[in-house]
């Protein structure tokens, strides 16, 4: 962990990430999803409400939260939980799917990269 993610990752989030087959599809042959893998505990910052619109091919999204993290493993479709979870499930959880993930270089330390990870509503 780099010195300023140190003091600044301070906060508990759980990540779900999602299963994915051989075929490197999170579906099976009937379309149905694979699941999630057992719920992960990271150290994260965040930041509520930014409401930025992210144009996707005619479709708009809401972001609802910005989570900030040296995690560098999170994807879109995974979900992300301010707070900590040991339910398998992150709906039932209440965690929020991940709509985009930005990586930003660590530019004191280049220990390791900083991520935003955005999720929507």
């Amino acid at each position: 962990m780099s010195a300023v993610a140190n003091w600044s990752y301070t906060a508990p989030c759980t990540v779900w990430k999602r299963l994915v087959g051989d075929d490197g599809k999170s579906i099976n042959e009937y379309g149905e999803p694979l699941g999630f893998a057992a719920p992960l505990q990271i150290m994260a910052d965040y930041q509520g409400g930014l409401s930025k619109k992210i144009a996707d091919i005619g479709s708009e999204k809401v972001v609802k939260n910005t989570i900030w993290s040296e995690y560098a493993l999170a994807d879109t479709g995974d979900y992300i939980l301010i707070g900590t979870s040991d339910n398998p499930d992150p709906v039932a959880a209440g965690a929020d799917e991940v709509m985009q993930v930005i990586c930003y270089a660590d530019t004191f330390d280049r220990t390791a990269d900083d991520y935003a990870i955005l999720t929507g509503v």
